[in-house]
């Protein structure tokens, strides 16, 4: 986890950033930090969504289960 946040945590932290940065008061080099945060903070959900993917398992035609 990225600096111990969960990935739901992960989100409303992205969505933070996006309310900030859809405000008219940022400054340029806030608005820079704030994109660069977001940015990582994307990249940590998706990997973090990408691992969970790989350890769900699906059902084959025999009714046993097989990694996605």
């Amino acid at each position: 986890m990225k600096d111990g946040l969960t990935l739901e945590e992960a989100f409303d932290r992205l969505d933070d950033i996006v309310k900030q940065l859809e405000s008219e008061n940022i400054s340029l080099e806030d608005a820079f930090r704030d994109y660069k945060d977001g940015m990582d903070l994307l990249k940590y959900c998706n990997d973090s969504i990408d691992a969970v993917e790989k350890n769900v398992l699906k059902l084959n035609e025999e009714g046993e289960t097989d990694a996605f």
